[in-house]
Formats: C-alpha cells, sequence, structure tokens
C-alpha cells in the first residue's frame, strides 16, 4: 500500500479558516493568514541558508511566536525540526546537534552564551537579526506524506546517550486525533500553553491548534496567577499541565473557581497524586490524566474526569486510535489485574529512533514501565520505567547521572536513584564511593557544566560500596532499602 498524504497542515488551516484566531502572545491575536504570512516570510530566509525537504535544523527556542512561526516554516519547506531542551548544557546540546547531523541550528539571545563555540549557529528569530539573512521564494511542500518525519525529540536512554525519537507527521495526526475523539471538540475551544513547546506536550498543542483550527494562548513561562487570570479572561477551555503546576494553580485559587468555560486540565508527566485529584474534585476542577511518552507523540492513555473518582490512581484507557496490553518477561500477555511491561501500538507511536537499528516489534512499544489492568480495562501505572526518576514533568534517567559523577577525577563509583520530594514528585539521589572525601559543592560544581540543572543530584550519600552483582550491575533496589535505611 502505497503511503498515505494529506495537504501541508498549514497551507489547508490557511485556506479552511484564514481569518480565525490561531495564537494569542503576549497580548497580541494572530489569525492563521498572519501565522501563514510570517511563516512563509521565514521559510523563505530558511531557504536562503540552505534548508530544503529532508533537512535537519536544531531548534533551540523558549516559548514565543517566533517559535511558533519557526516550527510551521520548517513544515513549508519539508525540513525536519531537531526541537531541542532549552535546560540542557552546552555539551548535552552539542551531542544532539551532532547525533542528528543538523545543519543548523537556531537559536536566540538569550542561549548565545551556551552555543557560542558550536558551529552552525544562525540566530534569526528576531526581526533585526532576520534582515542580514538572505531571502529566497520558498519551494513550500504542498502535501506530505503521513511517514515522512515531521520532528525529533531526544529522551533520554536507559543506558548511554540520549536517542533522537522521530515523530511522523502521520503520528502527529493521529495524535490530535486520538485527543479529539476523546475530549471532544467545541467551536468554542481554546487551549492554554505554558508547558514548553521543546516538550512532546507544547509541539502537540501548536498541531491541535492548526489541525483543529482552534486559538492557542501561548506563554512563556508557568505563573499560577496569570494563569488563573487568563483561563477566567480568556475563557480558556483546556490547559495541559504537570502535577508541580496542578498543585500552584489549586493552591492560588483557595476559595475561587476557574470560569463556566472551562472544561479540563489534561495532566501528564508522571500520575496526579490522590490527595491532590480530591481537592480538584471539591474545586470543581475536571482532570484528564494522561500516559504518555516522547515516542507516542503525546498522551495514549487518559482517564477521563467522569472516572477520576470511581478509578482514583488509573491513567485510563487507550485513545481510539491505540492498543496497550500487558506481557511478561517474554513477552506472553498476562491477565487481568496481573503485573507486566506496559506494550503499546498505534499511528501516534514512533517508527523508531534515528540512526539506531531499534525496530518495534510487528509496531508495539515495549515502555519499559510496569503496570496492569483491570476487569474493565483501565491501565494502573505502578512503576514508570525502573530507572527513571520523574522530577516536575522532566524525564531523568540515573544512567546518565553516573556516567557524569564517574568521571570526576575522585570517584571511584557511583550510583543513583529517585527519592520522593513534595514539590517535585522525584529528585535525584546519589551514592558515591571515593578515593578521598570530596564536598557536595566541588562534585554540583563538576557535574553542571555537563548537566542540566534538573538532572543534578539533589542528595549525596558518601557510602563504602555501591550494590552491584556478578556482572557488575547496579542493583538500584539495593540503593533503595540504603537509602531508606538512612533516613
Amino acid at each position: 500500500m502505497n503511503n498515505q498524504t494529506i495537504p501541508n497542515p498549514l497551507l489547508k488551516r490557511v485556506s479552511l479558516t484564514p481569518h480565525r484566531s490561531a495564537i494569542q502572545f503576549e497580548n497580541r491575536t494572530y489569525t492563521f493568514q498572519e501565522i501563514y504570512e510570517l511563516s512563509f516570510q521565514m521559510a523563505g530566509h530558511l531557504q536562503g541558508l540552505g534548508v530544503k525537504k529532508g533537512s535537519y535544523v536544531s531548534v533551540l527556542l523558549r516559548n514565543h511566536i517566533d517559535t511558533a512561526v519557526v516550527l510551521l516554516s520548517l513544515q513549508l519547506l519539508g525540513g525536519i525540526a531537531v526541537i531541542l531542551n532549552n535546560r540542557l548544557t552546552s555539551e548535552e546540546l552539542a551531542f544532539q546537534i551532532d547525533d542528528s547531523k543538523s545543519m543548523l541550528l537556531i537559536t536566540e539571545d538569550s542561549f548565545m552564551e551556551k552555543v557560542e563555540d558550536l558551529e552552525k549557529v544562525v540566530s534569526i528569530v528576531r526581526k533585526e537579526s532576520m534582515e542580514n539573512t538572505p531571502f529566497d521564494e520558498p519551494h513550500l511542500v504542498k502535501e506530505i506524506a503521513l511517514d515522512d518525519i515531521c520532528t525529533v525529540m531526544y529522551t533520554s536512554g536507559t543506558t548511554g546517550n540520549p536517542k533522537g525519537v522521530l515523530q511522523t507527521y502521520g503520528n502527529h495526526w493521529w495524535s490530535a486525533t486520538g485527543s479529539a475523539l476523546n475530549l471532544g471538540l467545541l467551536e468554542e475551544d481554546c487551549w492554554l500553553c505554558s508547558v514548553p513547546m521543546f516538550h512532546i506536550s507544547g509541539y502537540s498543542i501548536l498541531m491541535k491548534s492548526i489541525i483543529y483550527g482552534m486559538r492557542m494562548i501561548l506563554q512563556q513561562n508557568f505563573d499560577a496567577k496569570e494563569t488563573i487570570k487568563v483561563i477566567n479572561e480568556e475563557k480558556v477551555t483546556i490547559m495541559s499541565i504537570v502535577t508541580t503546576m496542578l498543585t500552584r494553580v489549586i493552591e492560588e485559587l483557595g476559595e475561587n473557581s476557574l470560569g463556566a468555560s472551562f472544561r479540563c486540565m489534561l495532566s501528564g508527566g508522571g500520575p496526579v497524586p490522590i490527595p491532590l485529584l480530591e481537592k480538584c474534585v471539591e474545586k470543581n476542577v475536571p482532570v484528564y490524566q494522561t500516559y504518555g511518552m516522547t515516542e507516542t507523540s503525546s498522551q495514549i492513555v487518559t482517564l477521563s474526569p467522569e472516572f477520576s473518582i470511581k478509578k482514583l490512581g488509573s491513567a485510563g484507557k487507550p485513545l481510539f486510535p491505540s492498543q496497550l496490553k500487558i506481557v511478561d518477561a517474554v513477552g506472553n500477555d498476562v491477565g487481568a489485574l496481573e503485573s507486566g511491561e506496559i506494550v503499546v501500538k498505534g499511528p501516534n507511536v514512533t517508527p523508531g529512533y534515528l540512526n539506531r537499528d531499534e525496530v518495534l516489534s510487528d509496531g508495539w512499544l515495549k515502555t519499559g514501565d510496569i503496570g496492569y489492568v483491570d476487569e474493565e480495562g483501565f491501565l494502573y501505572v505502578q512503576d514508570r520505567r525502573s530507572d527513571l526518576i520523574i522530577s516536575g514533568g522532566e524525564n531523568i534517567y540515573p544512567a546518565e547521572i553516573e556516567g557524569i559523577l564517574t568521571a570526576y577525577s575522585d570517584i571511584l563509583d557511583a550510583g543513583v536513584i529517585g527519592v520522593d520530594d513534595e514539590e517535585w514528585g522525584q529528585v535525584p539521589a546519589a551514592f558515591i564511593v571515593s578515593k578521598e572525601p570530596l564536598r557536595e559543592k566541588d562534585i554540583i560544581e563538576f557535574c553542571t557544566k555537563k548537566l542540566a540543572k534538573y538532572k543534578l543530584p539533589k542528595k549525596f550519600y558518601f557510602v563504602e560500596e555501591i550494590p552491584r552483582n556478578a556482572s557488575r550491575k547496579l542493583l538500584r533496589r539495593e540503593l533503595r532499602k540504603m537509602y531508606e535505611e538512612l533516613q
């Protein structure tokens, strides 16, 4: 069967509803026509720099109207956006730019210090710097294949370096479709985006805006007071959120409530604690809990508010186009209420990883997460990928931190686990074997050059030995026991 095609999303949207509100940023609302015109201009400048269909282009930008324009202009040209996490260090960024073989890095002044030593840097996202960039009448890609790669987002692997997750136009299309079939779609819908656009949660809102023809309110940063004001004044209907953000909104609300037009909080980046869910129910703030990852182009399992009390703690059921099963260690399906690995399939699931040979087995993605489904098919996630730490919605893999720690000359061995934290959900804690007494301050200073701030260990424990088995594999469960004994 030939690969299916659809019209270029932005070209199709502007032909359907050119004068409809598209993106609101800093008190200015842009129509789809205006977004298209800005994206067309940007596409011309990018083409002038050599970007064409299939070019990999790294993008390191904060939430801004110009960011949306850059990302959409790459779609107009058929370029592939390698979207970089703003919080990474220069070394981490350099690896991802090099691994993706990006021909160009588009960034802005606030990141120039991080990237000044890197090659291929072009800061063209402010009008004054664009004037110095050649403009070439862009060759627009009017039709796209659903199998074409649209974006690449890096996710830390359980071992070694991060991997570039390939996300196709079909992945984004079906993610938006699955979400609409679950949440419903209203003409007055307006989605508030204060999650970063370098995360799949933020990028997926941009795609939904184009596909649905829906107004998106883009915020540079999250602020609970401002969020409540915007929801009420702008008649926001949906907001994407992680637990730390939801906690702050509920605290800030106090005795007040959200406007009548508000439909739901779409919560990702780890389970919502039950006491917080109960507070949301008290305040009549509907929460759709979700389970998903970069590899599933946002949510793949969602719990509707109608089940939020009856199925407290569940992540819900797979979205309409998606499937889920629980398997044992050898890949056989297990029965209801039996724990096993969560395996997912669907047209929103990545075809694989950039420059990696890993392939999905008949389209099924092994998540590495442990869970079970009840007799009615509701998923309960018991343990996120055994090594994974989720801190304020960010994924952190201990192996990456351990690799940096053991590169420190006086550290002989190291092990890292996630420990509970009231504000962030979890934070990394490091166990260290050293040649001689070390100061935490010196270790943090060393790590700060190589690791994003959110990945830095928040607790240090100096021990005589790191528990390992005969083949030298780290026994993380033993580290947990050590941690519990130290409390």
